[in-house]
Parts: structure tokens; sequence; C-alpha cells
């Protein structure tokens, strides 16, 4: 086995594989080396219909057609990577090589670590490569930090897998609103042109700000003014705006709910508008996510007949021990799950002076308008002209919401709800989560929009907890 040392060499540990099976092609010039206890754990993860296993039988694939006409020689001098692309075509072939273990490697290990575990053997077999190629950086890539904290321990060059991630940092994520300067209108006031139409007030405006702008982000000016204006379109340095909707109070309302604060004001804004097609809502708890999107939901259901009805749907990842299995239908096994749906409907059926029998009529005709789905049954799927919510979508992957997302079919609109930091999923961070994925490649998209809610307004004691705990 001959190695460049002008090149490092990828040690893949079996997670990296599993959450990623194109991690084989996102090293760029670089060399990979798979251990052999790697490929006898895939081969134990490859059956089931999880996503995991979908991810192992398709890097067997990935490996299976770079061995097609290869011979025994060839292996052992490493396979030259090729860059698989979306439409399957293969491209340049890259610089880096992929080898395996072909031999039995077997470095001396500290006597409190046995050689027989799965990670203790990759443990071994780097520490083998590092004395076989002492000119040559070997490097262990793990998502597992236990793993890496082992590595460490032996001295040995350990890393996470970054190439998942769509930030490096999570607080570079776009937050979908903008504090203008007091000077705002100074500078971008000069060659303004404004119009109704419709009954809305729009701008049209260039200045050096604008270049930072998003379609559909939201503009503010702390002051008197009160200004709060949505971008409609931007060219250049020039941009339209248009004066955002007032739901705090009046007849602007979603399903009797008002805004309390200048975000959710922002949220209906976006959730009620027929031109958005997709929606992402981040914020902690208590900020009004399910209750924003569920009111604007039923307004646009019960009242305006613009979708036929509203699907809600997430991940099932319990917080807890799971409970196992649960009898009935699709919807009885959700329900469950859905607890966020069903106090949120609790609040928005309530009137005062409704009788228990009014009540029981108000909570029978929502559910019929509300159908619980689970994630497992969306491959294939079509939804016309519904309200589609996702709820706790920061623990899905972008491959997971990529399939949901394109399930939309003619004027169905998609809302994806989730707080970054409460992912129960393994080996998902907020900056890797689909969430964080959607916010980031949507964002310059005309008909998507993106908010993050930032004060709660469930209860003082829920504010408190949020801060303090």
């Amino acid at each position: 086995m001959n190695i460049s040392t002008s090149k490092k060499l990828f040690v893949l540990d079996t997670n990296v594989l599993m959450h990623d099976p194109a991690a084989l092609f996102h090293f760029q010039e670089h060399n990979i080396f798979i251990p052999m206890v790697v490929l006898e754990e895939l081969d134990h993860g490859k059956r089931g219909r999880t996503e995991v296993a979908r991810n192992v039988r398709q890097v067997s694939r990935f490996i299976d057609d770079l061995l097609k006409g290869r011979d025994q020689g060839d292996i052992k001098e490493g396979l030259p990577l090729s860059q698989l692309q979306s439409s399957g075509q293969k491209e340049n072939a890259l610089e880096g090589r992929l080898y395996f273990q072909t031999q039995q490697m077997t470095a001396a290990l500290p006597d409190s670590m046995p050689g027989n575990l799965a990670d203790n053997s990759i443990l071994s077999i780097v520490l083998t490569l590092v004395k076989q190629f002492p000119d040559t950086q070997v490097i262990l890539v793990s998502k597992d930090i236990n793993m890496r904290i082992k590595a460490a321990a032996l001295e040995l060059k350990a890393e996470d897998y970054h190439s998942d991630q769509t930030l490096d940092d999570i607080d570079l994520l776009y937050s979908g609103a903008t504090a203008l300067p007091a000077d705002f209108w100074d500078t971008h006031g000069h060659k303004m042109q404004s119009w109704i139409e419709e009954g809305r007030t729009f701008y049209k405006l260039e200045g050096p700000l604008v270049t930072d702008w998003h379609p559909n982000q939201y503009l503010y000016i702390e002051d008197k003014s009160d200004f709060e204006a949505i971008v409609r379109s931007v060219d250049k340095e020039t941009a339209t705006l248009e004066l955002a909707i007032n739901y705090r109070e009046g007849h602007h309302s979603a399903w009797g709910v008002y805004a309390k604060n200048r975000e959710q004001n922002f949220a209906f804004n976006v959730l009620m508008d027929p031109e958005i097609d997709f929606v992402t809502l981040l914020g902690t708890a208590g900020t009004g996510k399910t209750l924003l999107a569920l009111a604007a939901g039923l307004t646009q259901t019960m009242d305006d007949k613009r979708y036929y009805e509203i699907v809600m749907t997430r991940e099932t990842v319990p917080v807890g021990e799971d409970i196992g299995f649960l009898p009935g239908t699709e919807e009885e096994k959700m329900a469950p799950w859905m607890g966020a749906l069903i106090d949120n409907l609790e609040l928005l059926g309530r009137q005062e002076e409704d009788t228990d029998w009014e009540k029981d009529v108000t909570k029978n005709i929502l559910m019929n308008k509300i159908k619980i789905r689970s994630l497992n049954f969306m491959r294939g799927r079509t939804f016309l002209n519904r309200y589609l919510i996702i709820d706790e979508a920061q623990n899905l992957t972008p491959k997971q919401l990529k399939t949901l997302i394109t399930r939309a079919g003619p004027g169905t609109k998609i809302i994806c709800i989730g707080n970054l930091s409460q992912i129960d999923t393994p080996y998902l961070t907020a900056t890797s989560s689909g969430l964080t994925y959607v916010v980031d490649k949507f964002k310059s998209w005309e008909h998507g929009a993106h908010i993050t809610l930032k004060r709660g307004e469930r209860s003082r004691l829920a504010d408190h907890a949020a801060d303090v705990l």
C-alpha cells in the first residue's frame, strides 16, 4: 500500500458513513482509509427501513460502483475516487484514493482497552497507520465524541465530520429580521418612490444596505415611527418594500389570535400571505410557533377556503425512554406525539360563553379539517392545496426535510417549526440540522420566508425557566 506523504489520510468511523453516505466524496484531494471492522458494522446495519439502514445501503452501492472492473492489485493500491453528482453522472476523477484494510493491523493498546471492541479496533488500526506512515498525517474522523476523546488520550489526531454542517457557527444563521439604523431615511430616502396598490403601501429605494437584504426579510426601525416593512424584491442596490400589516390589534387577527410582539407580527404577515409557499419559524419554548402556524392555518382553511385541510407531522423522537408499541390507526398512533396540537386547539377553540356541548362540537369540526400524519409514510405522496405543518423540524436531517418539502403540490404551503436547542436525534447538531439547512438555502427565494421568534409569551414561569435553567 503506497500512500502519498503530501496528502492527509482520513480514517472513517462507521457513524460518519451511516450519517452521510456521500462522505466518501467530501475529502477532496485527500486519501480515505476504511478499516475492515467498519465494513462489518455497515453490514450489520443494512437491514431495515430506517434512515440509517438506507444510508448504509447507499454507501455499499457507492463502494460497489468504485470496485467495478478493478482487480485485487488495484484494491491494494487504492481506488481513485470519482465525484458522483445528483444526476448520477461521474465527473473528473478526484486525486484522492480510497484504501481498504487488506491485512492484519494491530498496534499495542493500553491493557485497559481490549482490542475486540469495534471502536478500540479502529483506534488500533489508526495507531498502526501512524507508525507505518510516519510522514503522512493520519486523522480519525468520527461523529462519536467519546471516540474522539479516546483518540486524544492515545495522542492521535481526531476530528468531527464537518461536511454536513451548513454553518460553522449557529450564531451566523439568518434571523429573518433586521433593525435599521436611525438615519436610514437620510441615507436611503433620496431617490425613494412610494405608491399604494390594492390598499397596500410600497416603497422603492436604493442605498448601501440593500445588497445585504433578502426577499421577504423583515425590516424595522426602533423609534416612535413604528416602521415595519417586508422586502418584496431586491435587484442589486434597489429594493421594493411593503409596509407590514399590524396583527397586534384592530380587525387584523388570525382565528382571534393577535400578535404579542414584533416577531409574531411578522410571522402572521408571512403565514397569511398566499404568495409565500414556504415558512420557517425558529424559537425557544413558549414563543408561540405552533399557535401562530395553527391559527393562520385555521383562518385560511375554515374562513378563506384557501386550503382544503391542515396536515401536521413530526419526527417521533422521544425525550425519555420509548413507550413502545402503540395500538390503533395512524392518527391514533401519532396522537401522543401531537400534544402541542391538542393544547393549542383547546386555546383556539375556547370561548368564554360556550357551553361544554358547544366546545365539543367546535373541537370536532376543527379536527375534521386537521389530519395527523406520520413521516414514515410520506415518501411518494403529493399534497394538493394543503397547509402542511412540520413540527419539531430540528430533529430532521437535510435529506428527510428534502423528502417532505418535495411532497408539495400546487396550492400547498409548508411551515417548518423548530427549536435548535432541543435536538434529540443522535449525531445531529444545530449546525447540521435539516432545519438550519433549509433556513440557509431558502433565504434568497422570493416565495420563502423565515423568522426567529425571540420573546416567550407562554407565561412568566416558562420565560424565567428558559432564561435560568
